[in-house]
């Protein structure tokens, strides 16, 4: 009996040396939350798109609270939204303009000719490793929509000649497509850059036709018609200095032979200047003769 006892005793006292040792530790390791964090969290639309440049939604519910961030720094919440985190912290709203991805490409399958048959796993990062997917221009978009499929919020959406069309209203700039795109066709922009360069082919001018009837062919007449220093050609293609953005305007488009060159307005898409091809083709591009190689 008096060994049971004893065990109990000294059980008991290790227990009680174990409970002041974690009691003074949680003393001297505690570090304060302010609970504003869980009540902004709680709203913010949970998107965890990094759009803000932070990790999440809790990242930036953080900063926001510590004073670091303006709650109008996300882009995605509405505006109704960041007024309310605005008044519950008593700050100022701020504001950031929203930003969205853009792609450097409108080769389709209409427009664009094939110097291969691809057959392998249907996805961009694959063809790609196969002799570059088998399209003529090897800067072009190979229209196998990683971009689509990776895309949390169903921003993006593969056109009917295989072409990703961003859809502003619902890209949250999360840089999803930038990253997965094998072509390294999309960036991330401010909405107000509306003056678009369509395409990333630097070939010359004669050469990038042969493969894209809307490629770039560096003719340089919208350098010559644009504003003083608003645009470039680099490496056979025309160049935009955002820097100068309050410049921009639509008079570059204007004589585009391709309509590489183009305007995306906010409700009606990718707008042309008057003098660029118009393309009515519908239906893909032959891809004859039939003894193209297989890519597999």
């Amino acid at each position: 009996m008096l060994e049971y006892l004893i065990a109990g005793g000294v059980m008991a006292g290790i227990g009680s040396a174990l409970a002041v040792a974690l009691a003074l530790a949680n003393k001297k390791l505690y570090v304060y939350e302010d609970p504003r964090i869980d009540q902004v969290e709680g709203m913010l639309p949970s998107a965890n798109c990094g759009a803000c440049g932070c990790a999440g939604c809790r990242a930036f519910a953080e900063k926001v609270v510590e004073g670091a961030l303006a709650p109008g720094k996300c882009t995605v919440s509405a505006p109704v939204g960041i007024v309310a985190i605005a008044s519950f912290l008593g700050v100022d709203a701020g504001s950031e303009e929203r930003r969205v991805a853009r792609l450097a490409c409108a080769g389709g399958a209409h427009v664009a000719w094939n110097r291969a048959r691809y057959a392998g796993l249907e996805t961009c990062r694959a063809a790609a490793l196969i002799g570059g997917g088998g399209k003529g221009c090897a800067w072009g978009c190979l229209g196998l929509g990683d971009c689509e499929r990776v895309c949390d919020f169903d921003a993006i959406r593969m056109d009917e000649h295989g072409l990703p069309v961003v859809t502003e209203a619902k890209c949250t700039a999360c840089g999803d497509c930038v990253e997965v795109c094998p072509k390294s066709l999309f960036s991330i922009h401010p909405v107000s850059h509306r003056l678009w360069v369509a395409c990333n082919n630097m070939a010359n001018g004669d050469e990038a036709e042969a493969v894209c009837e809307v490629a770039c062919t560096a003719c340089g007449r919208c350098v010559a018609d644009a504003p003083p220093g608003l645009m470039r050609m680099l490496d056979n293609l025309a160049v935009i200095d955002y820097s100068k953005n309050h410049l921009a305007t639509q008079i570059p488009i204007q004589r585009c032979p391709t309509g590489a060159i183009l305007w995306i307005d906010g409700m009606k898409g990718p707008v042309k200047g008057p003098e660029a091809r118009r393309i009515t083709r519908k239906s893909p591009l032959p891809i004859e003769p039939a003894d193209l190689p297989v890519l597999r």
